[in-house]
């Protein structure tokens, strides 16, 4: 990782460096031309500063009051900050008077570490960039650059490094100390804010996976041949109950999940698409469409295309990236809720039935850019990889959605992951009859188990809270040390930190 500086505002020389001024002239390298009348204000932002012999040469970016945008140059002999921003009035067709905005505007000199303590990650985008000579009297850039998806969300910081990123650009970087960053490489990232942006849209079109596996079923006899062969493959993929008592039967279910299809496409893990979750879906709905009324038929060259069309080109990109090298909010939920499309209780047709298996898709793809979203490194510089996933459970004709998610945290000393050292956090949730909704939340650290389980009916929080000596006692022969073993009646509470971790940490430390 290349380490950059927090540098105090200041312009590209480092034997002029100087504070800004509340008041300064400008003088004008063209005419205003109509953009702002004798006496009308507007606000600036210094993102450029070139010296020159005897005053100093500014691009400002002025966003005039009905809030179109545009660039001036201006000279000035007094040194400002890159990124300061001035109220500028016009004097006249050339000439501008500016005053220095509230302090709060201005580029920030160094990070209060209450708020973004050591190993946090931040990311912003470049605004501005230009040539600096640090005080060492050594070349380099300075950057201003605008902080997202922090509590100083919209704030500037001002940073120096010895290249430069295009302005517009993105930049990620963990907190070092009040002073220094350290810049998280491209190759060993994902972009954290786009990751979120497309985690909110496939959010919001997912559904049931357990719908569509119902709807399958009752329509399965009236389909064309070729979509009933591709239900009956991804019905016949889903595993039963009994198989996934089987540990090699559960990993096998696991893989097949549909979190890692395109990892496996790219060639990044052994094992083909054969009974992968995702590419069965991809193959039914390539069945689908050419069977629609009104729709041309297609080549099997044209259904591949239109099932390579149904990835979405981030996820393509991201995880292919993924291949070559902070804020939590809804969709980050788990278990994901259950959401069903309207008009189920219809016979489903063949339109329908595309549409389920299009929300299908887009919730395996709100598990993966799940996973993506809460994989980061902690605040105490430990990283946390996560594995959230959906496995549909055959009992008898119906289907039970069985939702995951494993998470494995490396301490910041142990990088390579070795002799036992990760904890390891898995959650379980489902919808099981006649017991109702349950959420089982497990710790594993160094062969010691913790577990709560969480069961919304009082009848069988009481049922399992009598069967918590014979789990423990099978536990044991099992080989683990046994921790707390608890069952509770409502839901877990969720959060950064839920009681689960905040408990089992005092047990393991």
């Amino acid at each position: 990782m290349t380490e950059i500086k927090i540098a105090p505002p200041g312009p590209a020389s480092a034997a002029v460096r100087g504070a800004a001024t509340a008041e300064l002239a400008l003088r004008l390298m063209q005419p205003l031309q109509g953009l702002l009348a004798p006496g009308e204000t507007a606000e600036a932002e210094v993102v450029g500063i070139k010296e020159q012999a005897q005053s100093f040469q500014l691009m400002l970016r002025v966003t005039l009051q009905d809030g179109r945008q545009t660039t001036l140059q201006a000279s000035t002999p007094r040194a400002v900050p890159l990124g300061a921003a001035y109220a500028v009035t016009a004097l006249s067709e050339s000439r501008l008077i500016a005053n220095l905005q509230l302090p709060g505007l201005q580029p920030l000199e160094s990070l209060d570490l209450d708020t973004l303590p050591p190993g946090s990650l931040i990311q912003g985008r470049v605004v501005a960039a230009q040539a600096a000579v640090n005080e060492a009297g050594t070349a380099g850039y300075r950057m201003l650059v605008s902080l997202l998806d922090t509590p100083l969300s919209g704030r500037k910081l001002s940073v120096e490094a010895p290249t430069a990123l295009p302005v517009g650009s993105l930049l990620t970087a963990r907190v070092l100390d009040s002073q220094a960053l350290a810049v998280v490489p491209l190759s060993g990232r994902l972009d954290r804010l786009a990751v979120v942006q497309q985690l909110a849209g496939q959010y919001a079109r997912q559904g049931s996976l357990g719908g569509l596996a119902a709807a399958l079923q009752t329509a399965s006899g009236k389909l064309p041949e070729g979509v009933r062969t591709a239900v009956d493959a991804l019905l016949g993929s889903m595993p039963t109950p009994g198989q996934l008592a089987d540990p090699k039967a559960l990993a096998q279910a696991i893989a097949k999940s549909g979190l890692f299809l395109e990892t496996n496409l790219a060639g990044a893990l052994p094992g083909g698409t054969t009974g992968d979750a995702k590419a069965g879906l991809l193959r039914l709905i390539g069945e689908l469409l050419p069977n629609l009324p009104g729709s041309s038929p297609l080549s099997s060259a044209q259904a591949s295309g239109a099932i390579s069309q149904a990835l979405p080109a981030f996820a393509r990109s991201a995880l292919g990236a993924l291949a070559q090298v902070g804020a939590r909010q809804q969709p980050l939920s788990f278990p994901l809720p259950s959401r069903l499309l309207p008009g189920l209780d219809e016979e489903p047709d063949l339109e329908m039935l595309l549409k389920l298996a299009a929300a299908a898709i887009s919730r395996l793809q709100t598990h993966q850019l799940s996973s993506l979203a809460q994989t980061h490194v902690t605040p105490e510089g430990n990283l946390l990889t996560t594995w959230q996933m959906e496995i549909p459970v055959r009992e008898q004709h119906t289907f039970i959605p069985l939702q995951m998610k494993f998470q494995r945290e490396d301490p910041a000393d142990q990088p390579q992951r070795s002799r036992g050292t990760p904890v390891w956090r898995i959650e379980l949730a489902f919808d099981l009859e006649p017991l109702g909704p349950l959420q089982v939340l497990a710790q594993l650290q160094q062969g010691a188990l913790s577990s709560e389980f969480w069961a919304e009916r009082r009848e069988t929080a009481r049922l399992i809270d009598g069967e918590i000596g014979n789990l423990r006692e099978r536990l044991t022969r099992a080989g683990l040390v046994v921790g707390e073993l608890a069952c509770n009646q409502g839901m877990p509470a969720r959060g950064p930190r839920t009681g689960l971790h905040q408990r089992f940490v005092d047990e393991t430390a």
